[in-house]
């Protein structure tokens, strides 16, 4: 990270614009054995949520005994899912209720913070996920909260927000209420070298999306706005990198931190098309998220640059990033910036990776009846319908072209 310090941008960035948000986030390798210390601060009995997979490289056990060794009763569930549900999230709550917690620990990905927050709701407030679809539905006081994340993705460490599909419809319920902001955030880049290249790849495409889509949604602000350009300009330096080498810890240090700005500007403005598009391929063709998203992501760009508003912040953000200089036009600078996405994903080899990436035209109407009625289309920028949808799904099947099948770790 020669061009980009990442004490710069990690030194109180989260505070400023904040002061309604009471969130500690630290940031540093090694940071997460401070847990013990927090935990004790915070509750007497922790139940710490993560999933097989974090047990497995020996991270659960190792928090597990940080917080213990502070004193603290530890209550473990480790069987959060891909993509939770309203029953894998009553799973844990049930666990959480029967223990008699005071506190929770979220350590893992995406997954297991959706299901670590989504646990706090029911636990606090009872009643089913359904119930907190939308925000600020959750009528009681929630536990504290602590987010240690070992993915540089979701962001959803810096999140108030649970994403939960529903049982029968394998809807994605958005269920976010300020008391569900985790009160400390650890991110510590040594827990995201454990991470399968191929994970590191999806998960740091989903984070350059949440960057690049916050940025431009009728929702953003000049807090989201900040916090998405200081994502993208670590993303944009740090993936070429993790790609390249996973074993580079600064350059996961980078992107740990640009997706957690990316979860911060998410926050304050929501997302877009892109990921309107992404769900239902994850839907029907169980096409991993990243993967989805990225494939998504330049041609709702493209889409979008078509409003001038929108045109001008790709171009900044071009600009700042120095991709082009500053005289270009925003008409140049976007698409600069729409080459720059398009290059960092041949670069991650998205179109390598073949799970759930048998698209059938056939498929489009219904795909696109589906993007429509996702949440984050009413934030997209630039207004899109059914019938946009079907173009834009059209133009994703007939461009991609994958690589020859090979064989990845994708858990």
């Amino acid at each position: 990270m020669d061009a980009l310090s990442l004490e710069e941008f990690s030194n109180n960035s989260f505070f400023e614009g904040r002061s309604e948000v009471h969130q500690k986030v630290l940031f540093g390798e090694g940071i997460s054995s401070s847990v013990g210390g927090h935990a004790k601060e915070l509750g007497t009995h922790a139940l710490l949520v993560s999933d097989a997979g974090i047990r497995e490289a020996g991270h659960l056990d190792r928090v597990k005994s940080q917080i213990q060794d502070a004193g603290i009763e530890v209550t473990v569930f480790d069987q959060s899912i891909e993509n939770p549900t309203e029953s894998s999230v009553d799973l844990c709550a049930s666990v959480a209720k029967r223990a008699k917690v005071d506190l929770i620990v979220g350590l893992g990905g995406g997954s297991s913070m959706d299901t670590a927050k989504g646990c706090n709701f029911l636990f606090t407030n009872g009643g089913k996920m359904e119930d907190f679809w939308g925000v600020g539905k959750a009528a009681l006081p929630m536990l504290p909260l602590i987010a240690i994340p070992t993915t540089a993705g979701t962001g959803s460490e810096c999140q108030s927000f649970a994403l939960i599909s529903h049982d029968a419809s394998h809807a994605k319920m958005a269920c976010g209420d300020p008391k569900a902001l985790p009160a400390v955030t650890l991110l510590d880049p040594e827990l995201t070298l454990s991470q399968p290249a191929s994970v590191s790849a999806c998960t740091g495409i989903d984070a350059l999306a949440h960057a690049l889509e916050s940025a431009v949604t009728r929702k953003k602000c000049d807090l989201s706005n900040r916090h998405a350009r200081i994502a993208f300009q670590l993303l944009n330096q740090s993936l070429p990198m993790v790609f390249e080498d996973p074993n580079k810890i600064r350059a996961r240090g980078g992107a740990l931190l640009g997706a957690s700005h990316a979860g911060a500007a998410i926050e304050q403005s929501m997302l877009g098309a892109a990921h309107s598009m992404a769900n239902p391929l994850t839907a029907k063709y169980g096409t991993i998220h990243g993967i989805a998203v990225g494939l998504a992501l330049p041609w709702i760009m493209k889409f979008n640059m078509e409003e001038i508003e929108c045109r001008k912040i790709y171009a900044n953000f071009a600009r700042v990033a120095g991709l082009c200089n500053d005289g270009c036009t925003d008409a140049e600078g976007a698409e600069t910036l729409i080459n720059r996405v398009e290059e960092l994903l041949r670069l991650a080899k998205i179109s390598t990776y073949h799970h759930g990436l048998d698209f059938k035209k056939s498929a489009i109407t219904e795909l696109a009846v589906s993007a429509s009625k996702q949440w984050t289309a009413g934030f997209n920028p630039r207004p899109i319908g059914c019938d946009d949808f079907e173009i834009l799904y059209g133009q994703l099947f007939e461009n991609f072209s994958p690589a020859p099948r090979i064989s990845v770790d994708l858990v």
